[in-house]
């Protein structure tokens, strides 16, 4: 890529003119095809083509490192790219925990080797990555986790099993947290790579109440995994796993400020929904003057929170990454999206308790669906109450309780 100088407007015309050549039109009314290989949906000729030009290009994970396949741009050249982006109607194709979590420390805490081998799949949508955090004994106290993992002189032999592994049916690799030592608590936790086409690695879908199966049960029974795969120092996992769950909540933060994990299905805004559902007075204000009250302020405090996030996203990049302030983001995050669900259901009245069947439009049945997902946005990422926790002692610098 050319050295801009700090000349913005010289690569805005370069991005301009490569986005022109590369996004298919056909895919401007589209924003779901855009991202499904990200969402684990089948793509189209139009969709894949996208995808592996932003992946061609590093695009995709624009900050990223050059010599592994990123984009190697400013934090400054990156807020241009999805400018031009948002102009023409066009998404980033490339996603997931890869992007979200992994990539993320695994540039920072990797061995030379290890990102040689996994940062090109995840920086060209190649490769789809799952969690292997929790387990059906070790939740919130997640130090507490029994998945073993025995030194076998070339490789480890992995049993165990683990819970709520988003996407894990669609996953290639999963990054796992493992115990390695059973005489310590913490320093006996080691981070492994698992390759999830290894025998004894089964994975179950786990039906939720909106109907989808986006977690998974997995279990690993006799697993074999190569020695290289070892991220981190052995019985070094959890400062690896901590700072993995940093990257996650401020990603998860910036989603659901956005909307689009708790609504993805739902389009509309709130207050856009409620003029059609509620309808306008005289004055042309909504009609219910509670409910109009109470919508105002939702979005008011929503704007708030993406500002704060944006704002906090430009520190740590000019930091060290993100902090614990990530904690403080993820569980306002998930208050606003579950009181923004909550509302569109309101509003819509009996045409928002609709699961299925003639009389409900999909907007509507989307809606009914969104506000069930939402639910899991106060556990997902850390629980509401864990990250209040960690507000309090890494953040305040209160006392522990305990």
């Amino acid at each position: 890529m050319a050295d801009f100088g700090g000349d913005l407007e010289t690569f805005r015309a370069e991005a301009r003119e490569w986005l022109e050549a590369n996004f298919p039109k056909a895919l401007r009314a589209d924003p779901a095809a855009q991202q499904a290989s990200a969402m684990g949906a089948t793509e189209s000729a139009d969709a894949k083509a996208w995808r592996e030009a932003m992946g061609s290009k590093g695009w995709g994970t624009p900050t990223w490192p050059a010599e592994y396949g990123g984009g190697g741009l400013s934090r400054q050249e990156a807020r241009v790219l999805s400018e031009e982006m948002a102009k023409i109607g066009a998404r980033n194709p490339i996603g997931g925990m890869g992007v979200m979590m992994f990539g993320p420390t695994l540039i920072e805490y990797g061995t030379p080797e290890l990102k040689a081998q996994h940062l090109p799949g995840i920086i060209k949508g190649e490769v789809r990555w799952c969690q292997g955090y929790s387990e059906p004994g070790s939740g919130s106290d997640l130090a507490s986790l029994q998945t073993r993992a025995e030194d076998k002189g070339d490789h480890y032999l992995v049993n165990g099993s683990k819970i709520w592994t988003s996407g894990a049916n669609l996953a290639d690799w999963c990054f796992c947290l493992v115990r390695t030592d059973t005489s310590k608590k913490h320093e006996g936790i080691s981070f492994l790579l698992i390759d999830m086409k290894t025998p004894g690695v089964e994975v179950r879908p786990i039906l939720l109440i909106n109907g989808t199966s986006p977690f998974c049960e997995t279990f690993f029974t006799d697993v074999t995994v190569p020695k290289d795969q070892l991220f981190g120092p052995l019985n070094g996992g959890w400062t690896v796993a901590k700072r993995l769950l940093q990257f996650e909540r401020d990603n998860i933060s910036a989603a659901l400020g956005s909307g689009n994990l708790a609504t993805a299905q739902a389009a509309k805004r709130v207050d856009e929904a409620a003029k059609d559902y509620v309808g306008l007075d005289e004055t042309g204000r909504l009609a219910d003057s509670d409910l109009r009250r109470r919508i105002t302020e939702h979005l008011m405090e929503n704007r708030a929170f993406q500002l704060t996030v944006r704002r906090a996203a430009d520190e740590a990049k000019s930091n060290q990454g993100p902090s614990a302030a990530t904690s403080i983001m993820k569980y306002a995050g998930a208050k606003i999206a579950q009181e923004r669900t909550e509302l569109m259901i309101e509003l819509m009245g009996h045409q928002g308790l609709g699961w299925d069947g003639e009389g409900f439009e999909g907007q509507e049945l989307g809606a009914v669906r969104a506000w069930l997902r939402a639910k899991a946005n106060s556990i997902e990422g850390g629980t509401s109450e864990i990250n209040l926790n960690v507000v309090s002692k890494r953040v305040l610098g209160l006392p522990d309780p305990k």
